[in-house]
């Protein structure tokens, strides 16, 4: 299980580094396998180059080695990205991962090009992440598998399509040493059933040991205690990206006294709704709010 990180911000909507220092260690002593730093969940579009640089120099610091680190690398103008790829500082970062280009609506070839210029311009391991929900077009299978097996550093896909029907073709034609890896807590479960190899998750932020002890389970084939993990979370699943992300763990983490409730516009926290149903969720799950 990674973990792709929040930024937390103060009541000024600057950014918290000591809570985002406690979630590191939080993140460090229970079990999650590696972060993911920058990312979407990040609200990453909100932060200036200084606030993205302390970030990852704060991050890098803190664990120390201890698990990897993967750094959100994307965007929907190729040669930029190239660009930085080629001229920026990764001491200390293990892979990035870079989403399909977004608004652009670029075609499959379009697709396949711009992950060609970025696999050229790596010197680390390239993930590539698939949200069409988010960036307005989809990476379909074949493009996938093309780029698999063109390229040695692009090592595996966050398939956060929806789209079982497709990440099965992904897992059943893909190269042996390629990994499809969820991109979505819900699916998690029955993904790693048909052959992916864990998630990069956003509920992991607030727990977790029991989403790791999940994802663990499944890839050691205990399906049924798995299952158990996977249905006490049901609810929060679906209660995380009812009012967009991150507002759904940022309100379970500021509820669990870990950060602030705030986003940075044009992301706002729950509605009041949402908020109460989280409660009753987390009070269900014996966490103290």
């Amino acid at each position: 299980m990674g973990v792709a990180l929040i930024t937390p911000f103060k009541e000024d909507e600057s950014v918290d580094y000591d809570a985002l220092s406690s979630l590191v260690d939080y993140q460090l002593q229970n079990g999650t396998d590696y972060l993911v730093v920058l990312g979407t969940t990040a609200e990453t579009p909100t932060l200036t180059e200084d606030e993205k640089h302390q970030i990852i120099d704060l991050v890098v610091s803190k664990v120390n080695g201890q698990i990897p680190i993967i750094l959100g690398e994307g965007g929907n103008n190729t040669k930029a990205i190239v660009e930085k790829l080629k001229k920026n500082d990764y001491n200390g970062i293990d892979g990035i991962l870079s989403v399909v280009p977004y608004y652009n609506k670029p075609s499959q070839e379009g697709i396949y090009q711009h992950y060609k210029a970025i696999a050229e311009a790596s010197e680390l391991p390239v993930i590539l992440y698939n949200v069409p929900g988010r960036t307005g077009v989809n990476m379909s299978a074949d493009t996938t598998i093309r780029l698999a097996n063109e390229f040695k550093n692009i090592i595996a896909v966050k398939e956060a399509s929806g789209n079982m029907t497709q990440m099965d073709e992904i897992i059943k034609r893909k190269p042996e040493d390629f990994d499809v890896i969820s991109g979505d807590d819900g699916v998690t479960f029955p993904l790693i059933t048909l052959g992916a190899i864990g998630v990069i998750s956003v509920i992991g932020n607030a727990f977790p040991k029991e989403f790791s002890r999940m994802t663990r389970l499944a890839l050691e084939g205990d399906y049924q205690s798995a299952l158990t993990i996977h249905h006490s979370f049901s609810e929060l699943f679906n209660l995380l990206f009812v009012d967009g992300n991150p507002a759904g763990v940022k309100c379970m983490l500021s509820m669990m006294g870990y950060i602030k409730n705030k986003l940075r516009l044009p992301l706002v926290p729950t509605r009041i709704t949402t908020y109460e149903k989280i409660r009753e969720v987390l009070i269900d799950l014996n966490i103290k709010c």
